[in-house]
């Protein structure tokens, strides 16, 4: 009798808390449900060049998608956005590394390079990228690096801040060598940050490829927003819009997700 009390709570909170997920997930899909809904009674009312509805912004997704043009221009923004990621966070690593290991360039790191990086205008950097490279791939991949460097300092600069102490002083007894310590210890000690960095990273510079591309390039999504704001082309517009989301949301599943999921392990 005991033992069946004792589970009926743990019981009814498990069904509460199935209820409460369900009724969430509920919540959100039928906003979505909701929006789309409204969108379409607006388009109805628009012409198609201001706000096209739905069902054209959906087949102009796919077009991008299956159009082998459409994909080489994907393709080229999905490897520059790949690139800057893993440029802004290794120089994002080896700042915070500098301010950590050299003390007389911890105020030049955190009190001059990341207030200056993280103040610096995103027009401002697709502007200089632009004068000093011309427009080239580089062009792209400098100016979105320089974007996110400041990301990646911040939460390198953190978890170094945050390193066990008293874990790597262990090490020391074990070991006089700098080098092992360094990749036996302190590199697992700052996976969740490195992690997080790509993540924040990655997501931020889906948002700035457009900008960047738009200045610097003649290939990429940039460079077919370009085309389609000059022909007023709202749909395309939107179809570009949403095919980023897909993009961002497919890395984001697929490959960060996992990759955080096994460093947590």
């Amino acid at each position: 009798m005991s033992e069946l009390t004792a589970s009926t709570p743990s019981a009814a909170r498990g069904l509460g808390g199935h209820g409460s997920a369900l009724l969430s997930r509920l919540l959100a899909d039928g906003l979505v449900v909701a929006v789309i809904a409204a969108w379409w009674l607006m388009a109805r009312q628009l012409p198609p060049i201001v706000l096209p509805g739905p069902w054209s912004v959906a087949k102009a997704v796919v077009g991008l998608f299956t159009d082998p043009e459409s994909l080489y221009h994907i393709a080229v923004t999905s490897v520059r956005v790949i690139a800057s990621v893993v440029a802004a966070t290794v120089l994002g690593a080896l700042l915070a590394g500098l301010g950590y290991y050299v003390p007389a360039a911890q105020d030049i790191v955190l009190r001059r390079v990341q207030p200056f990086l993280g103040a610096m205008p995103s027009l401002g950097w697709a502007l200089l990228g632009l004068i000093w490279f011309g427009v080239a791939d580089f062009t792209v991949i400098f100016i979105q690096t320089m974007i996110l460097v400041p990301f990646c300092l911040i939460n390198f600069t953190q978890g170094l801040r945050e390193l066990d102490t008293e874990l790597i002083e262990m090490g020391h007894s074990f070991t006089r060598s700098r080098p092992r310590i360094f990749v036996r210890l302190i590199v697992p000690l700052l996976l969740p940050y490195a992690i997080a960095s790509i993540r924040l990273a990655y997501g931020v510079c889906w948002k700035i490829a457009l900008v960047s591309e738009l200045f610097g390039a003649e290939t990429g999504v940039g460079y077919i927003m370009l085309q389609a704001q000059i022909l007023s082309d709202a749909t395309t517009v939107i179809a570009i819009c949403l095919a980023i989301v897909i993009m961002f949301a497919a890395g984001d599943y697929f490959i960060l997700r996992p990759l955080t999921r096994m460093v947590a392990r």
